[in-house]
């Protein structure tokens, strides 16, 4: 089992104290920071050049923690997940306690329980929302390894991930579902 100790730390206390990092996501290279902290988020809009107006994704380690960040977890949640193999992205209604920013106008959020070793990790060791976007310009592809990820990006985050920075990661961005009413969803990617 590979030791992340390390990446996790610096991590960690790269985000607690309001900065950016660059890592190794479930699927992708993305960019993250805390998600209850509005002007983090508002960091990784600029770097990224995307419109405020766009929302971004939660991760967190363990279904348990979904209902710290939205009112009401349904049942079918639980059937999607063990239902669907790959990295899943499910955007509940009526967010709470997340950085204004990080939510859809409606108040909406996408949030992911990760299956991936490292990002388990990382996000128990830091214990509140971490942000997930793709470590990417807005409207260029993303980074599928660390090599594809522009200078002007790693330039401007705290902290960059030594794990995975050799990997060829052959994985997609999530199945994306949204929670509609009634247990009723609809995929919005897959």
């Amino acid at each position: 089992m590979a030791d992340f100790t390390k990446d996790v730390e610096n991590a960690v206390k790269a985000m607690n104290n309001g900065g950016l990092i660059l890592y190794p996501t479930d699927t992708i290279w993305g960019l993250g920071c805390d998600g209850s902290n509005e002007k983090a988020v508002d960091k990784i809009f600029k770097i990224k050049k995307r419109p405020s107006t766009k929302s971004m994704i939660i991760l967190v380690d363990s279904i348990e923690k979904l209902s710290r960040y939205i009112t009401d977890v349904p049942d079918i949640v639980h059937s999607l997940m063990q239902q669907i193999n790959t990295p899943l992205t499910i955007i509940y209604p009526k967010a709470v306690n997340l950085a204004r920013n990080v939510l859809a106008a409606d108040g909406s959020v996408g949030i992911r329980v990760v299956k991936d070793a490292f990002c388990i990790e990382l996000c128990k060791a830091f214990n509140k929302p971490l942000v997930s976007t793709s470590a990417n310009i807005s409207g260029y592809d993303y980074p599928l390894i660390y090599r594809e990820i522009e200078q002007e990006i790693q330039e401007k985050v705290n902290y960059i991930v030594e794990h995975a920075r050799n990997e060829i990661r052959h994985i997609k961005p999530s199945t994306i579902i949204r929670l509609k009413n009634n247990c009723e969803y609809e995929i919005l990617r897959s």
